[in-house]
Parts: C-alpha cells; sequence; structure tokens
C-alpha cells in the first residue's frame, strides 16, 4: 500500500507538468512564430518481486513503480500565414529559421519574422537583434522589396529599377527538436540539433519566404483544451489511489 501512495504519486507530478505545458502552448496561441510543446512520459523501473522463469511459472511478478516525464519536445509543423500587409512582415513557408545575433555575438535563431528598421538603417528583430547576414536599408528608400528567395531590393528615389541591398538566409537544423528554447521566440544549436547549416530559402530543403506575412502559432486550442481535460481526470485519479490506500492504512492500523 505504500507503494501504491508513492507510484501514484509520481502519476500527480507528471499530470502536472503535462497541465504547465498545455498552459504554455495555450498562453502562446497567438505569439508569432510559437511552436508547441508536448510532454513524454516513461515508465519507472519496475520492482521484480520473482523473475520469469524462476520455478513453475512461465511469467515473472513486476510491480511498477510509477511514470516520469522523459522530454518536453517542440513540434515545428507550420503555423498559419496571416497577412499583416507591412513590407517588414516575412514569414517561411516550410522549415528553416531566421539566424540572428545578440549583443554578445551569439548566433540565435527564431521563426519571428516582425523585422524592423533600427536607427542604422539595419533589419533587426523586435528586440533588436541584427540579421544574419547584416542588411542596411538606405534612410531614402521610398519602398522595400524581398522576393521568395531571399533578396532583398529597394527603389531609390529618381530610379527605375529596384537596387539589391542583401540577400536573406535561412538556417536549417539535423534535428530542430534538440534545440534549445530562449524565450521571446529564440532557439539556440546544441549538441542534440546539430550545427546550423545556412543556404538562401527554397534550398536544402528549406522552405521559401513570404512578405507581408506572419506565421502565427501552431498551436491547436481545441486539442489543448481536449489534452487539459483528460490530464486532469488524470491527475484526479491518481489522488483517488492515495486516498484509497490510505483507507487501506487506516483500516490496517485500526486493527486489534
Amino acid at each position: 500500500m505504500l507503494r501504491a501512495l508513492h507510484t501514484a504519486a509520481t502519476g500527480m507530478d507528471a499530470q502536472q507538468r503535462k497541465i504547465d505545458t498545455t498552459a504554455n502552448n495555450i498562453a502562446n496561441v497567438n505569439t508569432t512564430g510559437f511552436k508547441k510543446s508536448r510532454a513524454e512520459f516513461q515508465e519507472l523501473l519496475s520492482q521484480q518481486i520473482r523473475p520469469a522463469g524462476q520455478g513453475q511459472g512461465p511469467a515473472g511478478v513486476d510491480v511498477g513503480l510509477g511514470v516520469k516525464t522523459a522530454a518536453t519536445t517542440r513540434s515545428f509543423s507550420q503555423g498559419a500565414l496571416e497577412s499583416t500587409e507591412n513590407p517588414l512582415d516575412v514569414a517561411i513557408e516550410g522549415s528553416g529559421f531566421f539566424p540572428v545575433q545578440n549583443e554578445q555575438g551569439e548566433m540565435l535563431y527564431t521563426r519571428a519574422g516582425n523585422f524592423k528598421v533600427n536607427q542604422d538603417g539595419e533589419l533587426v528583430t523586435a528586440d533588436g537583434m541584427s540579421l544574419v547576414p547584416n542588411i542596411v536599408v538606405p534612410q531614402d528608400a521610398t519602398s522595400i522589396s524581398i522576393e521568395r528567395n531571399g533578396t532583398v531590393s529597394v527603389m531609390l528615389p529618381g530610379d527605375t529599377e529596384p537596387v539589391e541591398v542583401g540577400q536573406l538566409e535561412v538556417a536549417s537544423f539535423t534535428n530542430p527538436a534538440g534545440m534549445r528554447s530562449l524565450g521571446r521566440n529564440l532557439f539556440a544549436a546544441t549538441q542534440a540539433s546539430g550545427q546550423a547549416q545556412l543556404s538562401r530559402p527554397g534550398e536544402q530543403g528549406t522552405g521559401e519566404l513570404s512578405q507581408g506575412f506572419l506565421e502565427g502559432s501552431n498551436v491547436q486550442i481545441v486539442t489543448e483544451m481536449i489534452d487539459m481535460i483528460v490530464s486532469q481526470r488524470a491527475y484526479e485519479i491518481n489522488s483517488k489511489v492515495i486516498r484509497t490506500a490510505d483507507e487501506m492504512l487506516r483500516s490496517v492500523t485500526n486493527l486489534k
């Protein structure tokens, strides 16, 4: 009965982690470029009371000791594209990440393409991080055009043809699920994800770009609500197991 108390407690802890993950997904349902997470579980090592094949029994006797959280993985499925009519908004249609550089010079990666122009004319993220490679828009540019292959061109006063000012690149990873989430729509490469491979959009299996669009969150609110209900019921059932085991222990202690 004491074993049942600890086993049910691991179940409650696991369901609490799943609820936490679901709550974060729902909270970011309108976050640009957000990728939902999924909690994955594993059975804990069972206690072997009798090995299989011992004596005359064809099967052994094992008692499970509960569950643990094995991993929290990100789903990098495509989010819905939302039209903004802002020429500095860019979405990736397919796989890949925008490479950016923070103030410390560290390479980071994002799916959020809501870019801005800073005081130096550089294309930067909403947090002011520079794109890699760096792209500078002339101050007197009257319009900016970003092709599907990442070519950035501007129209200057007096010119009849657009002038190319830079090239957007996208980064791909062997295992994007192994990237480390840093918050603020940013990811960092790890040993599990592999090194970033930079290429033009549309090359090496990466997606092409869409100017004037932003990628929305890939969270499906109905699916998350169902997961939350299932997790809540599983949490309640585990709590009932604890109450049942407690009542059985009370019955034992009351024996005379």
